[in-house]
This record gives structure tokens, C-alpha cells and sequence, in this order.
């Protein structure tokens, strides 16, 4: 990291989520002040299962969250509805080494939970809503909704797919539907043989239907979804456990038998959407990170992993920089959005792990879709 500023720059970041308090950490470590806005009483995930991949892994160990156990490592397999393996997904050495898998499998919950951990104490302020924001060349205002203003150098938007701050920069626009969704759930039931460490992905001429190992609190168990095309302008009304069961009963073993053991209450279905592309992220003394930046379809496994990758890079960008110098506030947003190598600092020679690195930031964020 670059020589930490004379002057602690103020920093506000809207939005409690991984990229939000991603950012944040990444923040505090530049040597700014930084607050976090959550509007809800508590940062909590909509989700329940999720899959992580080695480069926002290591961002969170370099932010200074315990990742230690924090998920089942796994190698995925591609294979037909009966089971017969089309593709294994081949893995560098290194990776399998560093992570034991191309990625881990874990529950939102506790991915959240590791993240509150390490946020310094009154960093996180929450029942805070942001209703507007307006800005100049000399800061940011935020007017909440209790009637105060909070001023700052610099505010990042980690506020969803529904971003105020990406509104407020660059208008609204409508979501783009993919007229998918997803029933999603887990289970800890031992009684159900799986092969350990494993993702396989099938499907049929209509549906695809995926389970992959998790580990959630020193637990051993296994997450699963069935995703299938549904119209976007239907309302959905049928029992989310039932739909799931339908759907994976043209599958082989074990997806049938893990939704089969999966209590109602950890089922979950979802709707796939995204927006459309922002060709650039930052205006003024404002950015974006995460979904208000470029919300990834919320199936593939990017969405946390990449808004964890932005909080991280953007802290390292504002490292050494003046705030309340305008021109060097949006050079470092400018190289922000930068299509460049990321390399984590103290680590010249070591990038990244997987082709990420070598992608541009950008290029990989406007993928949508599976």
C-alpha cells in the first residue's frame, strides 16, 4: 500500500453488504474515517447459500477476516441427469494448494457474520437511511432520513441492484429480466451419501439441477438449486419446497435426496435479473461498488465475490491520497475503474489467484447470465 495520508480523509459507504463492508475495511486500512449506512436494524443477508472463489477469498484475509473454516472446498464436475460425468474442471496446482478447491461452499449468514467481526467498533451504523445526496468539488452531503446531514470527502454506493447513489449519478433504468428462477436450499443431514468435496452441475433439456458440499460453524452439509425458465410477469404463488422436489426428481443421486432432506424453512427461490452495463462507475466525489455497480445475474457465483473484490480494490486506490484535493479524488476513482491487473499490496510477484487478474475488472462484471 502506498504511505498513508497526513490528513484522515472522511469516507461514507451506503450499503451493509459483502462489497459495503469490504469497502469499508479496505477503507479503514488506508487510513481514512469511514462510516457504513445500513438502513435495516441489522446487516443481515437475503440468502441463504453462496459459493465463494479464491480471489475474494484472499481479498478477505487481507482485509483481516478470519477465513479459517470458512466453507467446504470443492471441485466441480459437469455431468448429465444420470449422473455420468461430461467435464471435470481442471484446477492449477496452486489453487488446489492455497484453497483446496476452485471454490468453497458456505452459508450467507456466516460469511456475514466474520465480516461484522472485523469491522472496527462504530464503524457500522444501522436504522441509518440515506434519502438523498448531493455533492461538489468540496464533498459529499448525506441526508438521512431522521432529518440529519452527514458530511464526507467521499461516498461509495454498496447499495444493491437498486442503488440510490447509482440513481443519483446516472438516472434510473429498468431491470433487465431473464425470465429464470432458482429454488435454492440446504441441509446438514448425514444420512444422505454424497461424494465429499464436490459441485456437480446437470441438467435436462429444461432444467439444471446442482448441489455442491458447504461447511457452516464446523459443519459438514450440502447446498442445492434447481433453476428453470419462469416467466417474470407471472406472480409465483406454489409452496417453494414442493416446486423444488418436482424438479429434481428427473436427476440422479443424491440432488433428489438432499431436497428431499431439506427442511421447508431453508428453501429459498429467487428471480434472475440483472441492469444493464454502466459504461463508467464514478462521477464527482461519488463510486460504486458491488450490484449498484454491475449487478452480476445472482446465480453464477459473482455477485458477493465480486462486490468483496471491489471493497478491497477501492480501499487500496484511496491509500495515500489527499480527500479533500478534488483532482486526487477522481485520479484514484479513475484508476479504480482502470482496466488493469490488481495485484493485493506486499505481493508484487503474486496476483490474484485465478484468471481474474488478467481480466479487466470491467469485462468481467458486464458478463450477465449463467
Amino acid at each position: 500500500m502506498k504511505k498513508l495520508p497526513a490528513q484522515r480523509g472522511r469516507v461514507a459507504v451506503i450499503g451493509a453488504g459483502p462489497g459495503g463492508m469490504a469497502a469499508a475495511l479496505s477503507v479503514h486500512q488506508a487510513g481514512h474515517d469511514v462510516v457504513l449506512f445500513e438502513r435495516y436494524p441489522h446487516a443481515s443477508p437475503a440468502g441463504n447459500i453462496l459459493n465463494l472463489w479464491p480471489p475474494p477469498i484472499k481479498a478477505l484475509g487481507l482485509l483481516g477476516v478470519n477465513t479459517e473454516d470458512l466453507g467446504a472446498p470443492c471441485t466441480s464436475e459437469f455431468r448429465n441427469a444420470r449422473g455420468r460425468r461430461r467435464v471435470r474442471a481442471a484446477l492449477p496446482e496452486q489453487v488446489v494448494r492455497d484453497y483446496g478447491g476452485g471454490f468453497i461452499g458456505l452459508l450467507r449468514p456466516e460469511l456475514y457474520e466474520r465480516l461484522l467481526d472485523a469491522l472496527p467498533k462504530g464503524v457500522l451504523q444501522v436504522n441509518r437511511t440515506v434519502e438523498r445526496i448531493e455533492q461538489d468539488e468540496n464533498g459529499v452531503r448525506l441526508h438521512l432520513a431522521d432529518g440529519r446531514v452527514h458530511e464526507a470527502d467521499l461516498v461509495i454506493g454498496a447499495d444493491g441492484i437498486d442503488s440510490l447513489v447509482r440513481r443519483t449519478l446516472w438516472g434510473d433504468s429498468p431491470k433487465r429480466e431473464h425470465n429464470l428462477h432458482i429454488f435454492g436450499g440446504y441441509t446438514f443431514d448425514e444420512s444422505v451419501e454424497t461424494e465429499p468435496g464436490m459441485c456437480v452441475l446437470s441438467h435436462t433439456r429444461t432444467v439444471q439441477g446442482s448441489w455442491t458440499a458447504i461447511r457452516d460453524k464446523g459443519r459438514d452439509g450440502h447446498q442445492w438449486w434447481i433453476l428453470e425458465a419462469f416467466d417474470a410477469g407471472r406472480e409465483f404463488s406454489g409452496d417453494l419446497h414442493s416446486n423444488a422436489t418436482g424438479l429434481g426428481q428427473d436427476f440422479a443421486r443424491p440432488l433428489p435426496q438432499l431436497i428431499a432432506a431439506t427442511d421447508p424453512a431453508h428453501v429459498q427461490r429467487w428471480v434472475i435479473r440483472d441492469r444493464k452495463p454502466l459504461k463508467q462507475w464514478s462521477k464527482g466525489r461519488a463510486t460504486l461498488v458491488g450490484d449498484a455497480a454491475h449487478p452480476t445475474s445472482p446465480y453464477a457465483g459473482y455477485g458477493a465475490g465480486v462486490a468483496t473484490e471491489d471493497g478491497y480494490f477501492i480501499g487500496r486506490r484511496l491509500a495515500g491520497v489527499d480527500l479533500s484535493d478534488y483532482a486526487a479524488v477522481r485520479q484514484a476513482l479513475d484508476a479504480f475503474e482502470a482496466p488493469a491487473s490488481r495485484t493485493p499490496p506486499g505481493s508484487p510477484s503474486t496476483p490474484m489467484p485465478s484468471g481474474r487478474s488478467s481480466i479487466t475488472r470491467r469485462a468481467l462484471c458486464n458478463r450477465s447470465g449463467t
